[in-house]
């Protein structure tokens, strides 16, 4: 039995250079999602999703140029943020950053994580063998993807483009034009609120 090709693989993105339409409705079912997360902390909610489809189409028509200086998602990503600002631009909005310090929370005093985005405590009482397996569970799966779309639009993009796509801090810093220490703590207060969720999952099997 033949493995599938991994997705943007070497083989995929010689495909998508070719303007394969099946290489290219693979990739959109893989990132429309995180790409209107990431066009929703920048211009609102109103036109992320159109933002992204007009990316969409200028990503297809820029496809065989793509010259591999950097990975092919962090090129995707930073296309959506550029169409994002030139359309914010051109709407004369002004989408402010969210309050950085939000009362009664203190992500400098005896939080998870460090500086660097490693653990500083790891979550203790995990029955399973690891956050893997926990994702795996269907209804803490629900919980999670229910608690993503509760954060703030800055908070979920910087939390998908770092925890899910695997991007830099370097190059989240360049696709949402943010500074590295707003960077760090929306991060910080985006793992949090879901490591709250998983903590009273394990602890009352709710969300």
């Amino acid at each position: 039995m033949t493995e599938p090709t991994p997705f943007l693989s070497d083989q995929h993105i010689a495909q998508l250079r070719r303007r394969d339409h099946r290489a290219f409705e693979a990739l959109v079912s893989q990132l429309h999602r995180p790409l209107v997360a990431v066009a929703r902390s920048i211009i609102g909610e109103s036109l992320a999703e159109e933002v992204v489809q007009e990316a969409w189409v200028s990503i297809y028509r820029a496809l065989p140029e793509f010259e591999g200086r950097s990975s092919l998602r962090t090129w995707i990503y930073t296309i959506v943020g550029n169409e994002a600002r030139t359309r914010l631009r051109k709407e004369k909005r002004i989408v402010a950053l969210e309050d950085l310090a939000e009362p009664g929370i203190d992500y400098l005093d005896g939080g998870r994580f460090l500086a660097n985005g490693h653990w500083d405590r790891p979550p203790p009482d995990w029955h399973l063998e690891s956050p893997d397996q926990l994702l795996e569970e269907a209804q803490l799966q629900d919980c999670i993807e229910f608690t993503l779309e509760q954060l703030s639009p800055n908070q979920k993009a910087v939390f998908t483009l770092r925890d899910l796509e695997q991007q830099s801090l370097d190059d989240i810093c360049n696709i949402l034009q943010l500074s590295d220490s707003n960077i760090r703590v929306l991060l910080h207060r985006a793992r949090l609120r879901l490591m709250q969720v998983i903590d009273r999952y394990q602890v009352t099997g709710e969300c």
